[in-house]
């Protein structure tokens, strides 16, 4: 979600992959609830943050987005130059009705898309944007 974020509102000015400890398969619930914001990532892929290391992929910013309050683990890219966390629910952990289970991903969606803003707009504000 915030790779799809960014790359919609900092378009020309970020380039944003998103990349995990290990490749797994979209989730079809943030499929969904994205394609209701208007933003259709059912093409995407999911990576490792392995591969793009191999590949020699260098950044100048690398943004994780982990579920802090599970402990679960950020992957770590080496030599980036600016380094930042966000913590977010994982969707993928949520119970519940599939009701239950849209909304609490919605929540996920809107806080990740409002983050998304606020970072765009401060790089805006700063001339902090990667080229």
């Amino acid at each position: 979600m915030a790779e799809a974020f960014l790359n919609n509102r900092g378009a020309g000015h970020f380039e944003a992959e998103s990349a995990g400890l290990e490749p797994g398969k979209l989730n079809p619930n943030v499929v969904g609830v994205m394609k209701e914001a208007g933003v259709d990532i059912s093409a995407n892929k999911t990576q490792s943050v392995f591969d793009l290391f191999k590949q020699g992929r260098q950044y100048d910013a690398v943004i994780t987005v982990c579920d802090g309050a599970s402990a679960e683990t950020c992957p770590v890219f080496p030599g980036a130059v600016k380094r930042i966390g966000w913590s977010f629910a994982d969707p993928s952990r949520f119970n519940g009705t599939q009701e239950e289970i849209l909304e609490k991903t919605r929540q996920v969606r809107d806080e990740i898309e409002k983050k998304i803003n606020e970072f765009v707009k401060e790089a805006d504000s700063v001339n902090y944007w990667i080229k």
